[in-house]
């Protein structure tokens, strides 16, 4: 059955609405009554299921947590797993991050891409097949998140109170079809530090990176300096040498340095350019000898610093399925009394969260740093190739973009496909297409919102048949 007539109908009000929902800057804060993730992400989730109920659908909003949206009925059904949820915007945008505005056919904003721009499309490949007089035979339930950039309390709640679908697939990753997804967990290295110490240049202050699993555009640091016009002269000789973006900035208290880099997703640390470990690799050029701060630069730049896959911190994991782990430094903050370095890392389908905080604690048992292991702990996923649901999505996928060459893959991202048995993750980026989850100027162009709407209506078509 086609739905290409429907679905280019649809156009207008499928891109207004992605604009609508991308407007909404659904970042997580501070817990209100019935919100328990901001007013943000409860005004994204609520957009949504009032957008579901204008089509004549069924929804159910689990207390401002998650909420599902539903077309048809069946003993069984057919989900799909969208977040509304945003990781923080990041600096640099060329077109404002919350604007939805449209620019040479694409769609600016953050969450165009990751994921609110997909959850509309699959609420209109839904629409799609009403419209076209689609009688499922299977249910067919979106369901919204509105935590999946964190802590997935979100899921956790919406499971604990609604059954699972039978199979289902997530807008929120890669084509052809995601058939596993590598483990994820993170950790704390903190290092003591007083800021009293008495040398040429103390540091003060630094701080860096907006969330773990993005990798930091931005770090900067505080300096109090004894000698300033060497300090200036250290700058110009470490800047003629490197294609590093630093400045300096003089203070009542000395200097601000700051460090520029390039945002990416956790998952593909190689893909940005971090920003804290520029920071260190300067702070290695200007400071000397054994100062207490001295220990915790070196110990960055030998085993931390441009290094992807933990291979200098004792957590080199590979396996042949999923490839290697994936280590990404994210955020560097001072207490008072800690440098504070938090990790996140995407560690292989064969391997576990405990061998990745072994071999980090040997490696750094000669340092005064200790490790803090995080609170998550999101094992692997593994769906075989031979299964139902994938040998479905993939002849949808071959069938929609005449792609016979590509096959089944795994990835170091984490996508809701693991909240359940039977699920995959299902596009929307296309092989090929550059990435641009938790980058500045994400966007979706409008020639693949109606790609991508074809595509998961015929997915969701094929999927409802009994």
């Amino acid at each position: 059955m086609e739905f290409k007539d429907t679905i280019s109908k649809l156009e207008p009000e499928i891109v207004k609405s992605i604009q609508e929902a991308v407007r909404i800057k659904s970042v997580e804060e501070e817990p209100l009554p019935g919100m328990p993730f901001g007013k943000g992400s409860y005004m994204a989730l609520d957009f949504m299921l009032k957008l579901g109920e204008s089509m004549g659908f069924s929804t159910k909003n689990l207390d401002g947590y998650a909420g599902h949206i539903d077309f048809g009925e069946g003993n069984e059904t057919v989900g799909i797993l969208a977040h509304v949820d945003v990781v923080p915007e990041g600096d640099g945008w060329t077109y404002p991050p919350y604007g939805g505005e449209i620019h040479d056919g694409k769609i600016f904003g953050r969450g165009t891409m990751d994921d609110k721009g997909p959850a509309v499309i699959a609420l209109y490949a839904m629409k799609a097949l009403a419209d076209s007089g689609v009688i499922p035979g299977r249910r067919i339930r979106l369901i919204l998140g509105a935590n999946e950039e964190s802590r997935w309390e979100c899921m956790k709640h919406y499971f604990e109170n609604e059954d699972p679908p039978t199979m289902a697939f997530t807008p929120d990753a890669d084509f052809p079809v995601i058939h596993g997804e590598k483990g994820i967990t993170g950790f704390d290295l903190k290092f003591p530090y007083k800021g009293t110490e008495n040398s040429d240049i103390t540091l003060l202050d630094i701080k860096g990176g907006n969330a773990t699993n993005m990798v930091p555009d931005r770090a900067w640091a505080s300096l109090n300096v004894k000698d300033k016009s060497l300090f200036i002269s250290q700058f110009e000789d470490y800047i003629k040498n490197k294609d590093f973006q630093i400045d300096l900035e003089e203070t009542y208290k000395g200097f601000e340095v700051t460090a520029k880099g390039k945002s990416a997703h956790g998952s593909t640390p190689s893909k940005g350019e971090n920003a804290i470990s520029y920071l260190m690799d300067f702070l290695g050029f200007v400071y000397s000898g054994q100062c207490p701060v001295c220990r915790f630069i070196d110990f960055y730049n030998n085993r931390i610093a441009f290094k992807h896959h933990g291979e200098g911190i004792g957590c080199a994991l590979e396996d042949e399925l999923s490839g290697k782990l994936d280590f990404n430094p994210g955020l560097i903050s001072y207490d008072g009394s800690h440098i504070v370095l938090s990790v996140n890392v995407r560690y292989p389908i064969s391997s576990s969260a405990k061998e990745v905080f072994i071999g980090v604690r040997e490696n750094i048992k000669d340092t005064p740093i200790d490790l803090k292991e995080g609170a998550i702990d999101s094992k692997p996923l593994y769906v075989p190739k031979e299964n139902e649901l994938v040998k479905t999505l993939m002849k949808v996928y071959r069938e929609k973009t005449g792609d016979l060459d590509s096959e089944p893959i795994t990835i170091g991202g984490g996508t809701y496909a693991r909240a359940m048995s039977n699920a995959v993750a299902f596009g929307p980026v296309f092989p090929g297409q550059e990435e641009l989850a938790h980058q500045k100027d994400e966007n979706i162009t409008i020639e693949n919102v109606i790609k991508l709407t074809e595509i998961y209506s015929h997915a969701l078509y094929e999927l409802v048949q009994q």
